[in-house]
């Protein structure tokens, strides 16, 4: 078999969880068309398994995912990334089963985004966060659909603007992530183990009500999030900040301090 064949998700069921493992070391996690579509896939088989009862989404490596591919974004058709992305954060939100993402490593941009469509996330000690688009010409667009429902207000206004990181204290502070754990394997074993207890029936319907407001930002702000999106991807400003970004220099902006 040929790497090219190798899953970028690896997907295992045990113990009533299914566990999608974003696995794309090449471009630490990014989200590819191909990535997404594989997330998409066990997404969708987790949530019709009835001896699935809930979903951990977790990760390979040091980087939980780097956001957008930008190799990709570079293309043709800047509509293409921001509608997978709005479509698999959705898929997230409208499972049925509880998803959990399990995170102990870098998180940036688009990789966010899962994170605000996850019912639950558990960090660990070597996660870092960042809002990394303003400093390529970019805004956290699509993003913001599951986001601006969950976040602080003043903190998103912080991160958005200066793409500062932070740490796994600070993201649950602003309601980025639930909890922030010294040991994120047992944290994660603990909710799961909450989660068996309760019924599926349950689980679906607590998980409509937590959700309404996620729910209703997608319906609402979709189009125009993805028009905004697709206009920054295709602009002059922001196809040079990805350059500057792929080619590892600083973008033409960039002031130093």
């Amino acid at each position: 078999m040929t790497s090219a064949a190798e899953p970028l998700v690896r997907v295992r069921t045990a113990g009533l969880v299914t566990t999608l493992e974003l696995d794309s070391p090449h471009n630490r996690n990014a989200l590819s068309t191909r990535l997404m579509a594989e997330l998409a896939q066990g997404l969708a088989e987790a949530a019709k398994d009835p001896q699935v009862r809930a979903v951990v989404l977790g990760h390979t490596g040091k980087v939980f995912c780097a956001g957008a591919d930008l190799s990709e974004a570079t293309g043709d058709d800047p509509t293409v990334g921001p509608r997978g992305l709005v479509e698999i954060q959705r898929a997230l939100v409208e499972c049925p089963k509880p998803v959990i993402a399990h995170v102990n490593g870098h998180v940036r941009a688009g990789g966010l985004g899962l994170l605000g469509a996850a019912d639950l996330v558990v960090a660990g000690p070597a996660s870092t966060f960042a809002f990394t688009e303003v400093r390529l010409g970019l805004a956290p667009a699509v993003i913001s659909l599951p986001l601006r429902p969950k976040l602080e207000p003043r903190a998103a206004a912080r991160y958005y603007l200066t793409g500062e990181t932070f740490d796994a204290a600070e993201a649950a502070r602003i309601g980025l992530v639930t909890v922030a754990a010294e040991q994120p394997e047992q944290a994660l074993e603990e909710i799961l183990a909450a989660l068996r207890l309760a019924s599926p029936q349950g689980l679906a319907e607590s998980k409509l009500l937590v959700n309404a407001p996620v729910l209703a930002s997608f319906d609402a702000d979709t189009e125009a999030r993805v028009e905004q999106s697709a206009r920054l991807f295709g602009s002059p400003e922001a196809q040079q900040g990805m350059r500057a970004f792929l080619e590892r220099r600083p973008a033409p902006w960039a002031a130093a301090e």
